[in-house]
This record gives structure tokens, sequence and C-alpha cells, in this order.
């Protein structure tokens, strides 16, 4: 069979949809302001994209899972009614981006809720321009639109973000509750004296495990979770506020040698029990925003 007519192999699907869930990430938590609901839509694009995937008609895969993970996203913050997107193609002008470095430095330093004050279709496009780099005729694929418009949507999304990055930032988290910070504490403690008897004994009766990345949620007690856990040697747990939940922030290094990403764990509480565990311990990337 001559090279011509042979049949190219279709991709690894599952693979390639792990290898770009970190950039789906990146965009999809961007476009909400939070690393949680971010994930949310990763994982429901990926069921989307899992349940149409054709290899005959998908021909560019990875812009294919961005338009499932912006029209998802877009979806979600519609049902959230947080804004509408602004984008008229009748004002499109023509622009010199003379300061496209000093804003790409603006946009790696921006903080997720800043993201959130930009109308959607400039949030959009300075995400897939300047955090994913993509090209501006990829940016305007992704979201339906035109490349003028989209150039219009990234100058003025730059143009708003260096004004911000001037602004104090003074939106902090919704605090804790007295009563949610005692028992996040006693959950550290006790993972961090090894204690997984403890530990199980926090737990709900119908508690919700998600091993964010690696299964499908699951509900129990734990099962082989913390079995797996008690393997570990040298992992610490220090309690935190993940956008105004209680969350552990997990320190690798000395379990897994210097320079080991950490990875955060999400509870949710239930009358002083945990109710749900969300573990990103296979899910690193989405620690990156929390840094």
């Amino acid at each position: 069979m001559s090279p011509s007519t042979a049949t190219i192999p279709d991709p690894d699907f599952p693979q390639l949809m792990s290898q770009l869930r970190a950039r789906l990430h990146r965009y999809c938590a961007r476009m909400t302001g939070s690393t949680l609901d971010g994930e949310d839509i990763v994982q429901e694009t990926l069921i989307k994209a899992n349940a149409s995937y054709d290899a005959r008609t998908v021909q560019n895969v990875e812009g294919w899972l961005f338009r499932i993970a912006h029209n998802t996203a877009m979806d979600f913050l519609r049902r959230r009614k947080r804004e509408e997107a602004v984008f008229t193609e009748g004002d499109v002008e023509a622009m010199v981006d003379t300061t496209a470095d000093a804003d790409r430095r603006h946009v790696a330093t921006a903080a997720l809720r800043t993201f959130m004050r930009l109308p959607l279709a400039q949030r959009s496009t300075v995400i897939l321009a300047d955090v994913l780099g993509y090209a501006l005729d990829e940016a305007a694929d992704v979201m339906g639109t035109t490349v003028p418009a989209a150039k219009a949507a990234l100058h003025r999304g730059r143009a708003r973000l260096r004004e911000l990055s001037r602004q104090p930032d003074d939106v902090a988290p919704p605090s804790l509750s007295a009563s949610d910070q005692g028992v996040l504490a006693a959950y550290a403690e006790r993972f961090n004296a090894r204690d997984f008897d403890g530990l199980r004994e926090m737990l709900g009766r119908d508690v919700r495990l998600d091993l964010v990345a690696r299964r499908k949620p699951m509900q129990g007690r734990g099962g082989e979770y913390f079995t797996n856990y008690a393997k570990t040697r040298g992992l610490r747990m220090t309690p935190m506020n993940v956008e105004g939940r209680p969350g552990l922030w997990v320190d690798t290094e000395a379990d897994e040698g210097i320079g080991a990403p950490s990875y955060v764990v999400v509870l949710e509480l239930r009358k002083g029990k945990v109710s749900g565990i969300r573990d990103f311990r296979y899910a690193r990337y989405a620690a990156e925003a929390l840094i």
C-alpha cells in the first residue's frame, strides 16, 4: 500500500484529552474566575467531547475541544447571570500593538477574579491569546467570530487589564466560619499525624469523593483513598481558604522530592462532618491560580 493511500490511525483521543486538560483548565478557570468552577467546566467539556468525537470529521482536535470548552463556559456564565458579552464588529478599528509584551506580563500576573471584571469577549480573547498563546485566527475560530473582532477585543481587554493592575485588589473571598475552621484544622492535624482512622471518623455517612482527573466521584467512607495516602510519608496539609471553601494545601516536597508541585484538597462540611472531598492530587494544574 502506497503512503498516499495508507490509512492514518486515529489519534489516542483519551490520551490527548488528558494532555490538554491543564490548558483547558487555564482557560476555563479564568473565564469563570474560579479554579473549582473551571474544573467543573473542564469535566463537562470532556464528557461532551468523549460522547461526540469522530476522527473522520474532527481535523483540529485541540481547536475543537476549546470550542466546546468556550461554549460550555459561556453557558455556565449565562446561567450564573454574571454579565453579557460586549461584542460589536461595527466599531472595529485598525490597531497596532506596541505594548504587547508589557500587556502579557499584566495578564500573567492577574488573579482569577480580575478576569471576571472584563467583558466576556475581551476576557476570552485575552486568555486565548496571552495565556494560552493562540494566534488571533485560532482565537477567533474558538469563539466563533472574526479576526478583526477578536483583535479589537484583545486590544480593549489588554488595556482594561493595565488599568486593573494599578488598582488595589480589595475583594477577599468569603471567610470561613469558626466551626469550619475548627474541622479543617482537625483534619490537617490528623492527616499530618498519619491518623487515618481518626480521619475516617470525621467523615459523614455518605461522603462524596472526587479524585479529580483520576476517577468518577464515588459515595462511601474513603475505601482505599486513605489506604493509599497511608503509603506516603512526607505529605503535609495546611488549612486554607479556597475561594471561600474549606481547603487544604498539600506540600509534597518531603515525600516526592524538591520541586514537586503542591496541590489542594477541598472539603465540603455539613454539621461538623466531612460530606465531600475533592482531591486535586492528579490535577495539580489547578493549584497554579491559587499560588
